[in-house]
């Protein structure tokens, strides 16, 4: 019903459909019905109450697909012509099915036993991921199914030396590296391991002039160790900070995929006075060894299955945070591979169909809400709608929403992610040198971090704390019945926004979003989007701005952040800098001159927040993506994740 809908719209003009079902193992008719498409729709016949649903189905599907047409001429079009009925069958294993004596202009077949869905996840036999709808054939590319990267954490207390497996890293800084008089270890951890290695671990550090920087490694395959190799990786001069274990997780994920490792264990050289917390922020890290093979032709199983923390620490506690890593590590690559896949595949419609799975995934505490582009006409977001009107793909504008299962909320948040499928710039399309337009997939980055982060609290179930995740997604698009430079949108809170630049297309879906989010009733809300390339400028690839009005907010942002690891940097909110915002004929332009752009950028968003509700802007439009790796990073799920259990009762 999904895919006959949008054949029917925008390709085949036929005046009607004739629907055929069949079960696996039988070939005889069960079921047929015959709809005729009309300024309304009709259901001719049907068969039985199994068809009745089927119509059903059809009926949204194809009420969806006009309601993406701009006006009634294209339905007009669609009735122009009277071919003879569109034959659409679905099958399990079966031939195709000659009908004698009935002729058709088009046949469509879908076995639903051989689809595969965009992201292609699969646990056991169960398909994880949605599958792709509108403009699913174009480029004719489908992924390879993967399994899913799982890897296991546990943590174990016993001596390094002991430990059996393919990959021991030592973390070891500056200060761990000094030596005596004889050129041997001073530090008890470090003197242990190279006295079974027969003293080859030292003289091989001073040939590899290997200090312990931050940065630095050095992977060995010695005998006389109970593991196959023995890395040791740079923490710089200081280990106290989540950064420098964050830094850690993600060299010892280079060194466990260069040596194709399926075991490794990581230790530090000195544990005394540095929290667990810390510690095991390497273990969320670790996620960035995932490398995404889903679309070349011959892609990589992942090799590493465990990892053991040796030495840091044993007991329940331990393993819970163990078990939160493992979450989140989950979430994080969900949120590359969302980034990561490209924009022929991930249309708006399938980014919504992959909230709905998180929400069917946990349903015992999340329930999903989708609108289509009439719906979101029903609440007047015509500035969100506006940046839609181009693309032959439909709008969808997401809302996930998390209730503990039981106890009483003490708080309500909201997550606003950007969600840009695909950024042409429209009228004011992305040219030249440095404009990314073949990246402008990952402009959806925003939302990518906000669904990561539902993921992650699915399976972490915070109590007392209420969560909405929204994502007003679309396309940014050129065509006649597209938004143009001069045009006046109007958003749902009724302020009017003269769009004098096309391609500052994200606030203006963020400003109908931010609105939503705060009908919702909520205490706190952070939007994330790729929104300016000023940012970028200001803070370079690794870092995010924060603009916020709320110290208290700010805090709480940066506590979150020490702890996953993540860097943002506070930015001002300029008042002043609002009059290059104004408009001569609506109450606001979307965009003002180059500079200062990210802050101008973060104060229009600002009139869409109820002046109740504490409100931040993260602008990630500089971290989301990683060029040298030339993939999506994951960036601000674990910041997310960790904000909410600030304000959960845990």
């Amino acid at each position: 019903a999904q895919l006959v809908g949008p054949f029917l719209t925008h390709s085949s003009r036929a005046a009607a459909v004739s629907f055929y079902l069949y079960p696996i193992g039988q070939t005889a008719r069960v079921e047929s019905l015959l709809i005729t498409a009309r300024w309304g729709f009709t259901i001719k016949s049907i068969g039985s109450p199994a068809a009745e649903k089927m119509a059903g189905s059809l009926l949204h599907s194809f009420a969806t697909s006009f309601s993406s047409c701009s006006s009634s001429s294209s339905s007009r079009l669609l009735l122009s012509h009277s071919p003879p009925s569109l034959f659409f069958t679905r099958f399990r294993g079966a031939a195709a099915f000659a009908v004698p004596g009935v002729r058709f202009s088009r046949v469509l077949a879908s076995s639903s036993s051989s689809s595969r869905s965009p992201l292609c996840y699969r646990r056991g036999q169960r398909s994880h991921m949605a599958h792709s709808i509108a403009r699913a054939t174009l480029g004719l590319t489908q992924p390879n199914a993967v399994d899913v990267p799982k890897i296991a954490f546990a943590a174990k207390e016993i001596d390094a030396v002991e430990w059996k497996g393919d990959l021991l890293a030592v973390g070891v800084t500056e200060k761990d590296m000094a030596k005596d008089e004889s050129s041997k270890f001073d530090n008890s951890l470090l003197k242990k391991l190279d006295s079974q290695l027969g003293g080859l671990l030292s003289e091989a550090s001073s040939e590899e002039d290997f200090t312990g920087k931050a940065g630095q490694s050095m992977v060995l395959r010695l005998p006389g160790m109970s593991s196959k190799r023995i890395g040791l990786i740079g923490l710089g001069q200081s280990s106290s900070t989540t950064f420098a274990f964050r830094g850690f997780g993600e060299a010892f994920a280079a060194a466990a995929k260069s040596t194709q490792a399926n075991s490794a264990a990581v230790t530090l050289a000195t544990t005394s006075s540095i929290s667990n917390d810390s510690k095991l922020s390497t273990a969320s890290a670790i996620a960035s060894v995932y490398e995404d093979t889903r679309y070349k032709s011959e892609g990589k199983k992942p090799v590493l299955k465990s990892v053991d923390f040796v030495g840091l620490g044993s007991g329940a506690e331990i393993e819970k945070k163990l078990k939160y890593a493992e979450d989140v590590s989950t979430a994080v690559i969900f949120g590359k591979e969302l980034v990561n896949s490209p924009a022929n595949v991930l249309t708006p419609v399938v980014l919504a169909e992959e909230a709905s799975k998180i929400a069917s995934t946990y349903s015992d505490v999340f329930t999903a809400t989708i609108l289509d582009a009439e719906k979101c006409e029903e609440l007047k977001m015509g500035s969100y709608l506006g940046v839609a009107a181009a693309s032959a793909n439909p709008p969808r504008f997401i809302h996930l929403c998390y209730k503990p299962s039981s106890g009483p909320v003490k708080t309500k948040l909201a997550l606003v992610g950007k969600g840009l499928t695909f950024d042409s710039g429209g009228y004011n399309i992305k040219t030249g040198a440095g404009c990314s337009i073949e990246l402008m997939k990952f402009d959806m980055g925003g939302s990518a971090a906000v669904l990561g982060a539902a993921k992650a609290i699915g399976q972490v179930k915070p109590p007392g704390v209420e969560v909405h995740f929204i994502v007003a997604a679309c396309e940014n698009m050129i065509s006649g019945t597209g938004m143009r430079p001069g045009d006046v949108v109007t958003a749902s809170n009724g302020k009017t926004i003269e769009v004098n630049n096309t391609d500052a297309e994200g606030r203006l879906t963020l400003a109908d979003a931010l609105v939503y989010a705060c009908n919702q009733g909520v205490d706190k809300i952070i939007d994330l989007a790729t929104l300016t390339g000023a940012c970028v400028v200001a803070l370079g690839p690794s870092i995010a701005g924060v603009f916020t009005p709320s110290d208290d907010l700010a805090k709480e942002v940066s506590t979150a952040a020490e702890a996953s690891g993540e860097k943002f940097w506070r930015m001002p909110l300029e008042e002043s800098y609002w009059e290059s915002m104004k408009s001569g004929v609506a109450d606001m332009v979307n965009t003002g001159g180059r500079q200062g752009g990210s802050i101008t950028a973060a104060l229009f968003l600002k009139q869409f927040v109820d002046e109740k509700v504490q409100w931040m802007h993260i602008d990630m439009a500089g971290p989301v993506w990683n060029d040298k790796k030339r993939a999506a990073t994951g960036f601000g799920i674990g910041t997310l994740v960790e904000w909410v259990l600030l304000n959960s009762s845990s």
